[in-house]
């Protein structure tokens, strides 16, 4: 390769600053299923509104305001086994090589039959809400543990005349189908099985007025159904992790979606999140055993392109050069305290007044510092995940780029999962930002399992990540991100580097002429010492593989 120019942009690696990177943050939704998923994925979750009144003895389930808030058949017939679709979804992600996260209903009510909409119709649509009260000749009761309610010993062919619904024996069932592999133990034979506490709860009463009614769960009686539920859980299985609360977005996470009382500032650990931990940890202390292992959220971003439209709605292929930038530089609204997006958040939630500049002004979200920083306060020990995201730019190029920059900022920031949520058409691009970091020479090599802190002299230009492999002492791999409309050349420094440079890249123009976006090999280069140079095409994600 040619000796690149004097350099722009400075990488610093340090060495002394490692942690592990999860294997779970290489995830997507419903990833076996999903259309142009990228390979070497990790992780699979199956949730989603269809999951909070689904019925695993019947396999009804309920679309909620997605579609008519009709009961239907979308997870199988009545006549199937019970939890058909769930067992057959865990069985082909566990041999595809994932994990999988499985959702379970806490709300309290679930489909009781697959007979349609549950609203008054009119025509081919919903004439009116369904009824405040719910009309419990279509739904049926949850309870989060049997034994409370029967003494009936569990049974993986429940009746489903009764007008009950049980939690625990829904997970024993799944652990029956797949007997001797302990599922949700600590040691499994295959991937393990994660259990969500349902799907954005905060949001029930417009997403699951059906069951909900036209007024939400307070925040209260949020977390006292979760106590119960992972109450019930952890008692027949111990070591299970339990991911909750699944929010929507940022506003259930600081005021439980505007609940009175909050009172919830920027800085302050007034926030649901705050309340939620605490408790959460006193009722742990209680029953002698983490309840809740990992907070888990939602992440759209709010963030404008200055014309009105929302990032997560920018798919199409021609984008004007400030939508792409919005786009590619987003990601550093999880972590950047110096980067500010075009959001309410940023103005009204996360903002400051000052008198000298005349008004509000708006501050960095650095979302998961927060969330860091929160969780090391009030419940040390608890994981974080990010169960749906969507950056926008899924059309081009900036959606790799975004991609790729999200994966980055997983590992280094110890998120402990992640899944995308699909928003644009195709995943074409965005998967390539996947390939970056798995499989990205095509035969299976993948970015390392240590991080290794990683600091840019212009993080506005350049993002870079750093990994070692604990399998192979010596090897090192780098993805550095370059979200720039110029070329940049880049030395990174301050990380022992021995034997060859195998570099892989993405651009825009490499993307366009592929079917299936992944890096491309671009050439080699010997290495020794601490330091290396490189140059990168504007908008492009390069890996580096040294060993």
């Amino acid at each position: 390769m040619p000796n690149p120019s004097p350099a722009t942009v400075t990488i610093t690696i340090d060495p002394g600053t490692t942690r592990p990177i999860s294997p779970y943050i290489y995830g997507m939704n419903f990833a076996t299923m999903t259309q142009d998923a990228a390979q070497g994925l990790t992780f699979s979750r199956a949730g989603g509104n269809r999951f909070t009144a689904y019925n695993w003895e019947n396999n009804a389930s309920n679309a909620g305001a997605d579609w008519l808030y009709q009961n239907d058949s979308m997870f199988g017939n009545l006549n199937a086994p019970p939890a058909n679709w769930v067992k057959n979804y865990i069985a082909s992600e566990r041999a595809a090589g994932m994990a999988s996260l499985i959702t379970f209903p806490m709300q309290g009510l679930v489909a009781a039959d697959n007979d349609g909409p549950t609203c008054v119709m009119n025509g081919s649509s919903c004439a009116s809400p369904p009824p405040d009260q719910p009309d419990m000749s279509r739904f049926k009761t949850v309870i989060p543990k049997k034994s409370t309610q029967t003494a009936a010993p569990f049974t993986v062919t429940p009746s489903t005349t009764d007008d009950y619904v049980y939690t625990d024996e829904f997970a024993w069932a799944l652990d029956q189908h797949f007997s001797g592999q302990g599922i949700f133990s600590a040691a499994p034979t295959g991937k393990p099985v994660f259990a969500s506490l349902d799907n954005e709860p905060e949001a029930w009463a417009a997403t699951h007025r059906e069951i909900q009614g036209p007024i939400g769960a307070t925040s209260d009686q949020y977390i006292a159904k979760t106590i119960a539920l992972a109450q019930a859980l952890k008692t027949q299985f111990p070591n299970m992790t339990v991911f909750g609360p699944a929010h929507y977005g940022f506003q259930g996470m600081y005021d439980w979606g505007g609940e009175s009382g909050f009172g919830a500032t920027a800085d302050g650990n007034n926030w649901f999140v705050d309340k939620y931990i605490t408790q959460v940890r006193a009722a742990s202390e209680s029953f002698g055993r983490p309840l809740v292992d990992v907070y888990d959220f939602h992440w759209y971003p709010e963030a404008q392109d200055g014309l009105g439209n929302r990032l997560t709605s920018l798919n199409d292929a021609n984008l004007t050069d400030a939508q792409v930038q919005a786009i590619v530089q987003n990601p550093r609204s999880l972590w950047d305290p110096t980067y500010i997006e075009d959001s309410w958040i940023s103005l009204w939630m996360v903002g400051h007044w000052d008198n000298n500049k005349g008004g509000q002004q708006p501050g960095p979200i650095k979302m998961l510092t927060r969330m860091q920083q929160k969780i090391a306060a009030a419940n040390p020990g608890m994981k974080i995940a990010i169960t749906e995201y969507s950056t926008g730019g899924g059309g081009q190029i900036a959606g790799t780029v975004a991609q790729a920059d999200n994966l980055g900022i997983f590992g280094a920031q110890g998120v402990f999962a992640a899944s995308l949520w699909q928003t644009s058409p195709t995943l074409k691009y965005i998967s390539g930002g996947f390939r970056a970091f798995r499989a990205f020479d095509g035969q299976g090599s993948n970015f390392g399992d240590i991080s290794v802190a990683a600091s840019s002299s212009d993080t506005s230009k350049v993002a870079a990540y750093a990994s070692l492999d604990s399998l192979r002492p010596g090897r090192v791999v780098v993805v550095a991100i370059n979200r720039s409309t110029t070329d940049q050349t880049v030395a990174i420094s301050g990380l022992a580097l021995t034997g060859t440079a195998h570099v892989y890249r993405i651009t825009a123009a490499s993307a366009a002429a592929q079917s299936t976006v992944a890096p491309t090999a671009v050439g080699k280069q010997g290495v020794s010492g601490s330091s290396m140079t490189l140059r990168l095409p504007a908008m492009s994600v390069t890996t580096v593989d040294v060993y």
